[in-house]
């Protein structure tokens, strides 16, 4: 199923992207912030997130792709380190 973009548009959502050919809309409340201190790089965020919206930057810690991530929070609950803080779309 092919979302319609128009449709997606009409309810003034913040950002739109395509992944894996489909439209993901951004209306995300909080906004996950990695402590690139405390990130070990073990990747348990990565394994968990629903959106795959994360990846591991050059230096092997965790980065948020923020066109796809939804603000679920289940990487900061999964994080051992507690190296990702859930902040207000707008504080962040």
């Amino acid at each position: 199923m092919v979302q319609d973009k128009s449709k997606i548009t009409a309810f003034g959502l913040n950002d739109i992207s395509v992944k894996g050919g489909k439209y993901v809309a951004n209306w995300r409340v909080y906004k996950p912030i990695i402590d690139k201190e405390g990130c070990v790089g073990c990747g348990l965020c990565i394994s968990y997130c629903p959106e795959e919206a994360i990846t591991k930057d050059d230096d092997g810690k965790a980065e948020i792709d923020y066109r796809f991530c939804k603000g679920c929070g289940i990487c900061a609950n999964e994080c051992p380190q507690k190296a990702i803080e859930m902040k207000k779309e707008d504080e962040a």
